[in-house]
């Protein structure tokens, strides 16, 4: 079984930036393809990147395009995103997942069988 724990969440002006970091139980990271999701109140959890499990592809949302940058260290078993010129809208839990399957799959919630508790981001405008 998985275990992630995000964090570096917080609160930071639009502009800003964050780098969060997701922390996975050993023996188990390196076959997964990683992805971070983020939930707005009111809305559902929507795709913001994904990478796969040798760190060779990266995909991303097009509303964090240019700005967030996903990366991996499975040294560490641990996944980062960057976020940079971050925006009021870019509020939310981001949670990190760990799953598999084509890229096009891996930008839905169904592709990750195992889910951290979430970590808070609030961009003040």
């Amino acid at each position: 079984q998985v275990q992630l724990v995000e964090s570096g969440g917080g609160l930071v002006q639009a502009g800003g930036s964050l780098r969060l970091s997701c922390a996975a139980s050993l023996r188990t990271f390196v076959p997964y393809a990683m992805g971070w999701f983020r939930q707005a109140p009111g809305k559902e959890r929507e795709f913001v990147a994904t990478i796969t499990w040798s760190g060779g592809n990266t995909y991303y949302a097009d509303s964090v395009k240019g700005r967030f940058t996903i990366s991996r260290d499975n040294a560490k078993n641990t996944m980062y995103l960057q976020m940079n010129s971050l925006k009021p809208e870019d509020t939310a839990v981001y949670y990190c997942g760990a799953g598999g399957g084509s890229r096009s799959y891996l930008m839905k919630y169904e592709a990750y069988g195992y889910w951290g508790q979430g970590t808070q981001v609030t961009v003040s405008s």
